[in-house]
């Protein structure tokens, strides 16, 4: 697994990580000890980018993380976030960027994760309530106390970016992009090339949906998150399999899976973006790991932007409600 960086000062992370959410909540039912041997096998291969959360899970998600990387933690590059609140019943609470919160969240994932320090921190959502600059300052407090090593946020739009870099050097951004979800395309990847950045991209196969092995909704199980996801509704669901089945075909044409094609033009947006694609599987591991070796002409790159342009997915990528937190 070869490696990125955005900066001189910046984190030096494999191209393609490992995004763990999945294997706690969200997707359907997992079972820890194969997670847990997807991340070790990860680790192995040199994918070493994980990355987790406070919310996923509410904090089971971080104490597997922890689990599997209690005896190697060397290999690992660490990411949690804090912001998106919840009950212990794991009902969402609401968003705070408060500094006293900030603190109390990262000694919360520290204790779960059973570590002394988190390499990436972010910011999971922007509270419009509180000035970013007021939350990368408590944020900064905690790179001066060794517990954290780099700071990053999640879906801010360019502005806050580059406010909250005025503060601290922010490490990565963390924000939707894939083929069907192109929006940061048109100016928060250049601000972050500008800024020195690193863009990680999340739900890079469409949150499952690009890899062509979801045929129909009946291959999701009933609490599956994505029953309710606009771009899986039943209203969407066909419009999209459409175009799914042309990424299938030029995937077919080039000899590789529609996953690695799909990972490999995320990788094609510039040499400071990376992908975290989420797994349960050791045989899928492998081959998003494989996709960093499939280079992409300018033919079949073009053939990508006439089947999938910005705006080419039927359906929003959250609800209203999700909407509304995103480019904060």
């Amino acid at each position: 697994m070869y490696e990125r960086r955005a900066s001189e000062n910046g984190p030096v992370v494999s191209a393609v990580g490992l995004g763990c959410m999945g294997m706690s909540e969200f997707y359907g039912a997992s079972d820890d000890a194969t997670s847990i041997a997807v991340i070790h096998r990860a680790l192995d291969m040199g994918v070493t980018f994980l990355d987790t959360a406070d919310i996923y899970g509410a904090g089971r998600n971080e104490e597997l993380v922890g689990r599997a990387i209690a005896d190697r933690r060397d290999k690992a590059f660490v990411c949690t976030k804090f912001a998106i609140m919840r009950s212990t019943d794991g009902a969402f609470l609401g968003i705070s960027g408060k500094p006293e919160y900030v603190k109390q969240a990262c000694d919360a994932s520290l204790q779960r994760l059973g570590i002394d320090h988190i390499d990436l921190y972010y910011q999971h959502r922007v509270d419009p309530q509180v000035p970013i600059e007021d939350t990368v300052g408590a944020m900064a407090e905690l790179v001066a106390a060794g517990k954290v090593r780099h700071l990053g946020l999640s879906e801010a739009a360019p502005e806050t970016i580059r406010r909250a870099a005025a503060v601290h050097p922010i490490a990565a951004l963390q924000t939707e992009l894939s083929l069907w979800s192109r929006a940061p395309e048109t100016k928060i990847l250049a601000a972050c090339r500008e800024l020195g950045v690193l863009f990680v991209a999340y739900s890079p196969l469409g949150r499952g949906f690009l890899t062509g092995q979801i045929k129909s909704r009946s291959d999701l199980a009933d609490n599956d998150y994505r029953r309710q996801s606009p771009r899986f509704s039943e209203e969407n669901f066909g419009k999209n399999l459409e175009l799914v089945a042309r990424v299938e075909s030029l995937a077919n044409e080039k000899g590789c899976t529609a996953a690695q094609l799909a990972l490999a033009w995320v990788l094609t947006r510039g040499d400071h973006v990376v992908a975290i694609p989420g797994t349960r599987s050791l045989d899928r591991l492998g081959q998003n790991a494989a996709a960093a070796d499939v280079t992409l002409t300018a033919q079949e790159l073009a053939s990508l932007d006439a089947i999938l342009p910005a705006d080419a997915a039927a359906g929003g990528r959250y609800d209203a409600g999700g909407m509304a937190i995103v480019d904060g």
